[in-house]
């Protein structure tokens, strides 16, 4: 035997107990054991053991929502699945014989060409359709299927789509041909009647057809229009150089299939003056209608209606322009560019621009306030001129990548957004070189970068970008200064054939002659003297590269971190050198146009030409010759405050696609560099556009423009970028104050419940005031002085003060001739003769220098050499007289009686009309009124007491106002009320045109901003026989600083007690003397009316109900009555008389003055 097994003898006792087990239940004895006495006593077990199972329970979880709708949408599948085999077997009964299917030739093959290439002769074709939906991609080559048949039930049903998923899965189906395609027979087509694709063998007799074989009916096709230009050979070698000429087909298909385009590409691209020839080449101004181009600067719609006509050898009569004080559109005019304003103006005569078959709005990207409006309310005008059958196209060009909010769905909520066709521009490598450090004194790191560009850099135009037009006068005088061009100068031309190798070397050795006499004095220099600290225009300028991408060589400036080349550098910036002359001009918006137009000539023979400009250089024109662009990263601009109205000019940094669009204008015309006097890191930080111009001003005209067309809800208007409500609000609230507009509802309401409340209506008043082009404060000083008779004086004044900028200030001309001291001089004289200007009008202040200003110019014919005798910018004069022949044809419009005409020799207006023209200011300008603050009291801090002098409290700051220096009124200190045009932040708040006022005349003028008191008893009211009207006096403030002024008196408020004391003074015979003979016979005192206690007397009462029904209490209202009602108020006088005398007042009645 083997091993024992460990544990054996337990396995052998449990083996041999098998069959006895014990359980604690009875005593007895069964088996062997009760033959054994000498076992011990065990309790043996009646029956065998049970053994309980616990069964467990399984829990059915809860089904989800999601899970439950995913079960349902399955077993949905399953039953559609068998609808849908249960359906085609049944199609499958009446289906054709497959001979009979062969006669059959498909509608596809009728119209289309067969593809014989991919079919085999001799085999079976099947048919596969899509019994879903009929697709709308193109149909792919027939495909060869084997002959099997397919199970429907064998189609796993994770693979069926559900009812939103139909569309998406059955394009698949369409385009890779999968196994879910059921095959059926062609007879099937005519018994479903769902649309199916369907494409079946082409017979073998194509030209047999069946013969009830209807054909599809196509839509209408155009005859295509081609109009036949007789272009100049050097101007179309031009035009094919341009970038979007390549894509002159795919604009051309894309605006003819969608009636909104929108075409980005970067300046340079050819888009604003192509676009139009593309469109007059297609035939959209044959006869439809006229081509319509927005630019938002009139410099740019001038010069493009200019070279679009030259391209296409056609006149100004076909290609013209329209701008706010001229134009040359003629009938003949097929292409017209306009300003945006403009445009807008227009769409308030003809809402659906009738007239236009097409509208491009060009330069989109910046933004301006008529351009977003514009496209808002296109974007209506396209479905009111689709459902009238004249479909309107719209074009938008932008040069920037920010189309975001031209696509949005709040324009194009009802229509698709529309297709983006981005055309890449005719650039050249540009070259970005940053400062590693950023200088607060730009306008001279400017300077030093231009003498270093035009020292050691070879020929090209430089163009410097500055913020305002002080800072380009500056510039350009240093840079003149340094490098004179002398007209006619004989050494221009060995100069430019002189190598700059040669130029280098003797300025090397000039350099190292100085630096030897500077470095004898530099032994001398005490450096215990000299703070440690370096001074920052002595910081060494240095330039790192950004992009090197440019095969030119030599033509990067190097990096100067040694102390030689700055030495060198600071001894050529004070050496002037006419050897090398620079050609220099300004550029920016308030230069007269032909000297703007100089920046487009080509320099003088042997000078390099160097603009300074501002952001007006930054788009629209592209100028040409330009090789470098040094940045300043600046611009001035303004900024609204939504709550106070205040607008103020600050010098703020660029956005980075402004940044990128100057440094596009170097690579315009070949390779180029950018500098910027700035670091990367600033311009890191920089905004990445430039917020929209209708979020940084204030809308009202916009908003009665629009109240106008009926727009009511302006804040429901679809705006490419909305305007704060804050700033909607301001403006109808400003609307309201002025006349223009009427609450209706409620108007305490939060802003962001702008858009659920009733918004104000426009009144008669507002809809004469949005006729006129100008601001809604300046239209309604027009209506007022209607009622003062001061028109002719008042188109004057508001024309001046429409235009910015009347006289020159104190900024030196870089043309100017002498030194600072010399113009400074003439300065100051220049201002004592304009204050000689005012005479005897001081209180009409800054408005009488400008009327008096317009009224000398026009008597001498509006001459250059006068306006330049008195300081006097003559384009701004030049547009006041526009503008003035303009507003003069409005009031002619709005008002024929008034037949006003433009004086040329219209004399100064006298003490009345000096008068008037105060209160109609104040009417126009409530708003902005000022108070002189008391002097400081004695023993004052001195601080307090400088701060003081001189100050103004306004209604719309805290802060203290000061009266500007250039004012007439600086130095007069007897004035307490003032109300001024703008207002400008410089290191203090200043107020600018500026007019005395008395506070007697806010609650006439000015009565939304006051707060009355009740009718005062003494002065009792009184009867105006005038005016017909009854008169009272009445205490209160003025405004949000609660200015309070004497009592005042003004007509009766509209009251129960008005019609008391009019009743009063009916019944005393002051209003219609021929009942005057009746006081002294009357029952009851006429003063009963307005006693305490009159409601005891029954006939009070019924007089003053009489009257209230009929709205009775002027003169001119009860005679109008009296005319359609000769009994009213009769009965009710006869009860305050005797008996006796009533046949007397009936025979007299209606108590007429006529009749007395």
């Amino acid at each position: 035997m083997g091993k024992k097994r460990k544990n054996n003898d337990a396995s052998e006792s449990s083996r041999s107990m098998d069959g006895n087990t014990v359980q604690l239940e009875g005593i007895s004895t069964v088996g062997n054991v009760a033959d054994n006495d000498t076992n011990m006593l065990v309790v043996i077990p009646k029956k065998k053991a049970k053994i309980k199972t616990k069964v467990v329970e399984k829990k059915v979880k809860k089904l989800s929502k999601k899970e439950r709708k995913r079960l349902t949408d399955i077993i949905q599948r399953k039953e559609n699945k068998e609808r849908r085999a249960n359906l085609l077997e049944a199609l499958s009964k009446n289906q054709a014989s497959e001979e009979e299917m062969k006669r059959f030739t498909s509608i596809t093959e009728v119209y289309t060409q067969n593809y014989k290439s991919d079919l085999a002769v001799g085999d079976t074709y099947e048919m596969k359709i899509n019994s879903i939906k009929r697709t709308k991609r193109k149909k792919k080559p027939m495909k060869v299927i084997e002959d099997k048949e397919e199970d429907p039930e064998s189609e796993d049903t994770d693979q069926m789509s559900t009812d939103e998923e139909v569309e998406a899965i059955m394009e698949e189906q369409a385009s890779a041909q999968t196994k879910d395609d059921v095959t059926v027979e062609a007879s099937s087509i005519d018994s479903i009647n769902q649309p199916l694709q369907a494409e079946i063998e082409p017979a073998k007799n194509p030209d047999s057809k069946p013969a009830d074989l209807q054909p599809v009916k196509n839509a209408d096709s155009k005859p295509s229009v081609y109009m036949h230009l007789n272009r100049i050979p050097e101007m179309q070698a031009a035009r094919l150089k341009l970038p979007i000429l390549a894509e002159e087909q795919v604009v051309m298909e894309t605006i003819n299939d969608n009636p909104i385009v929108i075409i980005c590409g970067e300046t340079g691209s050819g888009k604003t003056t192509q676009v139009p020839q593309f469109l007059y080449e297609a035939g959209y101004a044959h006869q439809s209608g006229i081509i319509c181009v927005t630019e938002p600067r009139r410099v740019a719609a001038i010069s493009m209606s200019k070279r679009v006509a030259a391209e296409m050898n056609l006149t100004d009569r076909e290609i013209s322009y329209q701008i706010r004080f001229e134009g040359n559109t003629t009938p003949e005019t097929k292409i017209k560019f306009v300003t945006d304003g403009v445009l807008l103006k227009e769409a308030q005569q003809d809402p659906l621009l009738t007239k236009y078959s097409v509208i491009i709005i060009d330069e989109a990207h910046e933004r301006s306030v008529y351009t977003d409006i514009l496209i808002g309310l296109l974007s209506i005008v396209l479905r009111q001129r689709a459902k009238r059958g004249r479909p309107l196209k719209l074009i938008i060009m932008s040069a920037t990548l920010r189309i975001e909010d031209f696509t949005s769905s709040v324009l194009f909520r009802y229509s698709k957004p529309p297709p983006i066709i981005k055309v890449e521009a005719r650039q050249f490598p540009v070259t970005v070189h940053f400062n590693k450090k950023t200088i607060e004194d730009y306008v001279s790191e400017a300077y030093k970068k231009v003498c270093k560009i035009h020292r050691t850099l070879p020929e090209g135009g430089i163009l410097v970008f500055v913020t305002g037009q002080q800072e380009v006068h500056t510039l350009v005088r240093k840079l003149r200064k340094m490098f004179p061009y002398i007209p006619g100068q004989a050494n221009l031309e060995p100069t430019k054939k002189e190598s700059r190798r040669e130029r280098q070397r003797k300025e090397k050795l000039l350099q190292e002659e100085k630096k030897e006499s500077l470095l004898e004095d530099v032994k001398k220099i005490d450096l215990n003297s000299f703070s440690v600290l370096p001074q920052d225009d002595e910081v060494a300028e240095n330039d790192y590269n950004i992009d090197v991408n440019s095969d030119e060589e030599n033509t990067e400036l190097k990096e100067e971190e040694d102390e030689e080349e700055d030495l060198k550098a600071m001894m050529k910036e004070e050496t002037p050198d006419s050897s090398i002359p620079l050609y220099l001009l300004p550029l920016y918006s308030l230069l007269s146009s032909d000297k703007q137009a100089q920046v487009f000539e080509p320099a003088p023979e042997g000078c390099r030409m160097c603009i300074i400009a501002t952001n007006v250089a930054e788009t629209s024109l592209t100028i040409p010759n330009i090789r470098y662009v040094v940045d300043t990263g600046k611009t001035k601009t303004k900024f609204y405050d939504k709550v106070t109205g205040v607008s103020t000019f600050r010098v703020t940094w660029v956005s980075q696609a402004s940044a990128n669009q100057r440094a596009g204008r170097a690579g315009r015309m070949g390779p180029g560099h950018c500098y910027r006097l700035y670091s990367s890191a600033v311009f890191s930080d920089f905004e990445l556009f430039t917020p929209p111009e209708i979020t940084r001003r204030p809308v009202e005209d916009l908003v009665l423009q629009m109240k106008s067309m009926r727009i009511d809800k302006v804040a429901n208007f679809p705006f490419p970028t909305p305007p704060a409500n804050e700033q909607i609000k301001a403006a109808e609230s400003l609307l309201m104050s002025l006349g223009a507009l009427h609450p209706v509802g409620n108007q305490s309401i939060r802003f962001n419940d702008l858009k659920k409340v009733k918004s104000p209506v426009i009144t008669d008043l507002g809809m004469v005031m949005a006729t006129f082009p100008v601001a809604p404060r300046y239209a309604k000083m027009l209506m007022l002085a209607k009622t003062y008779k001061v028109l002719p004086y008042a188109v004057a004044l508001v024309a001046a003060l429409s235009v910015d900028e009347l006289f020159i200030d104190s900024i030196q001309p870089s043309d100017a001739e002498g030194d600072k001291e010399k113009w400074l001089s003439k300065v100051a004289k220049l201002s004592i003769f304009r204050s000689n200007f005012i005479g005897n009008a001081f209180l009409l202040g800054d408005m009488m220098v400008l009327l008096k200003a317009v009224g000398a110019c026009e008597s001498e014919g509006c001459a250059v050499s006068f306006c330049e005798r008195l300081g006097i910018r003559f384009k701004a004069m030049r547009e006041i007289r526009k503008l003035r022949i303009q507003l003069t044809n409005a009031v002619n419009t709005a008002f024929p009686e008034e037949d006003l005409v433009v004086d040329p020799n219209l004399p100064p207006p006298n003490e009345e009309q000096n008068l008037a023209l105060r209160k109609i200011v104040l009417g126009g300008l409530a708003d902005h009124v000022a108070r002189r603050n008391p002097a400081p009291p004695p023993g004052a801090d001195k601080t307090e007491c400088n701060r003081l002098k001189g100050s103004f409290q306004c209604m719309q700051l805290e802060d203290l106002v000061y009266i500007h220096p250039e004012s007439v009124m600086f130095k007069n200190k007897d004035v307490e009320f003032v109300v001024y045009q703008s207002m400008i932040e410089t290191s203090r708040l200043y107020m600018r045109g500026l007019c005395c006022i008395e506070a007697h005349w806010f609650p006439e003028l000015a009565p939304s901003y006051c707060v009355l008191s009740k009718p005062l008893e003494e002065p009792p009211p009184r009867y105006d026989q005038k005016t017909g009207k009854v008169f009272c006096h009445r205490s209160g403030s003025f405004g949000r600083c609660n200015w309070e002024f004497a009592p005042t008196e003004m007509e009766f408020p509209d009251s129960v007690e008005s019609y008391r004391w009019f009743a009063k003074f009916l019944l005393d015979g002051d209003v219609f003397p021929a009942l005057a003979r009746f006081k002294s016979s009357l029952l009851l005192n006429a003063s009963t009316m307005v006693k305490s206690w009159a409601k005891l007397q029954p006939k009070t009462d019924t007089v003053l109900k009489v009257l209230i029904s009929k709205e009775a209490k002027t003169r001119d209202r009860l005679i109008g009555i009296w005319k359609t009602e000769p009994l009213f108020f009769q009965a009710e006088y006869l009860e305050w008389i005797p008996e006796s005398l009533h046949g007397e007042v009936i025979t007299l009645w209606p108590p007429l003055v006529s009749k007395s």
